[in-house]
């Protein structure tokens, strides 16, 4: 059913934490994670050697606050219920967001997380955390080396061929002026031959407004990524021919982006999975000024001059809903099967959980299982995580 779009309505799983089936759609299963403060986003998630889920969160009152953590919840294999979430970050000064929980070659789990002063993404720096026993305890928090003031992660470490570690990254540059906005963004790749002791920058050239890197084979022997726009166009698409050590400019695809997150993923059968919001400014009747602009703590670079015109402001305020899945047998040129995992009018004009004004769904984060299942982790109206479990070929069925 090439070309067709079908819906599916939320549903809130019956419990905290337990996986069931949805009781619309009996070919897939939905947990909420327990969710331990008022906002809940960002999630990230992984398959652990023996088998386990692990995802990671942010979780405090509001995007941007200092109170903002990281959170850490397991599902053991042939269980339903997520364990209880566990906090692995408290910078009692900054916002602790973008976690990314990475299976290294030589064993260890990492987990990377941004940390930044309000809403001021320009301030970030990369954290990272270092656990020897697949989650259950981890080493100090320490700044990641190479990873200069400003940059930003969110998709997880690619581990080349050659040996060597890609972790795709973006750069947060403030308008001359004015607060970070995310106008002058772009992305860049640090790479590793040391197993994370130093790191290199390369560039991609041409990917300005283009962040949110996503590094995956391509089936040829290369390298492809996959990128979230600022401009709230399309989703962008690069290569590389050389093993990440240079990229081509980013591309627009097909699909359309609404300035949220996306993932892709080589599946076991050879195709290519996308989880994204199917929306863009197009699609959008209101627009913000920034991301953090329910903040009332944020003002314009001290002492700078005028700020400089620019040739394309980024766009927020596009809605993060529906969220979709999709299917590419072409490395990603062409996605012929989409099928929505939730629906509504993804309302994000504002950050505030507590008052419960946002409705997106968005920020997917996709794995596959060894029985071949997809799972996906997602923000829910940023009060809580939501888990589904589906197999590939649910895409293709009609709801």
């Amino acid at each position: 059913m090439k070309g067709q779009i079908s819906s599916q309505t939320a549903a809130a799983p019956q419990a905290p934490g337990l996986l069931h089936v949805h009781p619309e759609d009996a070919q897939r299963w939905v947990a909420d994670l327990p969710a331990p403060r008022i906002q809940a986003h960002a999630a990230n998630l992984t398959v652990l050697p023996d088998g386990r889920l692990a995802c990671v969160w942010f979780g405090g009152s509001m995007e941007g606050r200092a109170d903002i953590s990281v959170f850490h919840s397991q599902l053991a294999p042939g269980t339903t219920q997520w364990s209880e979430a566990l906090q692995l970050s408290n910078d009692p000064d900054r916002s602790e967001q973008n976690p990314i929980v990475c299976v290294m070659p030589h064993g260890q789990l990492w987990l990377l997380h941004t940390a930044q002063t309000s809403g001021y993404q320009d301030t970030s720096v990369v954290r990272r955390r270092i656990s020897m026993d697949q989650g259950q305890t981890w080493g100090p928090t320490e700044d990641l080396p190479g990873a200069p003031r400003g940059t930003f992660v969110r998709q997880p470490i690619h581990f080349a061929r050659d040996g060597s570690w890609l972790l795709p990254i973006f750069r947060c540059k403030p308008v001359p002026g004015k607060a970070w906005d995310g106008s002058l963004d772009d992305s860049a790749v640090l790479r590793s031959t040391d197993q994370g002791a130093t790191w290199s920058c390369i560039e991609v050239p041409g990917s300005l407004g283009c962040v949110h890197m996503n590094i995956v084979p391509d089936s040829g022997g290369g390298l492809l990524a996959f990128y979230r726009s600022r401009w709230a166009d399309h989703i962008y698409r690069s290569i590389s021919l050389d093993g990440g050590l240079t990229w081509q400019p980013p591309q627009p695809t097909p699909l359309p982006n609404n300035n949220s997150s996306i993932q892709a993923l080589r599946l076991q059968d050879g195709r290519l999975a996308m989880v994204f919001n199917a929306s863009s400014a197009v699609n959008a009747t209101e627009r913000r000024a920034s991301l953090y602009d329910d903040l009332d703590d944020l003002a314009s670079s001290e002492g700078a001059a005028e700020a400089p015109p620019l040739t394309r402001q980024a766009f927020w305020g596009a809605p993060r809903a529906p969220l979709t899945l999709a299917l590419s047998e072409d490395n990603g040129l062409t996605w012929p099967w989409q099928r929505h995992l939730e629906t509504g009018d993804g309302w994000c004009m504002s950050n505030n959980s507590e008052q419960r004004l946002n409705r997106e769904y968005s920020y997917p984060s996709l794995t596959q299982t060894a029985d071949g299942a997809l799972h996906l982790a997602y923000t829910v109206f940023r009060q809580h995580i939501r888990h589904a479990r589906v197999m590939p070929d649910w895409v293709l069925q009609t709801a």
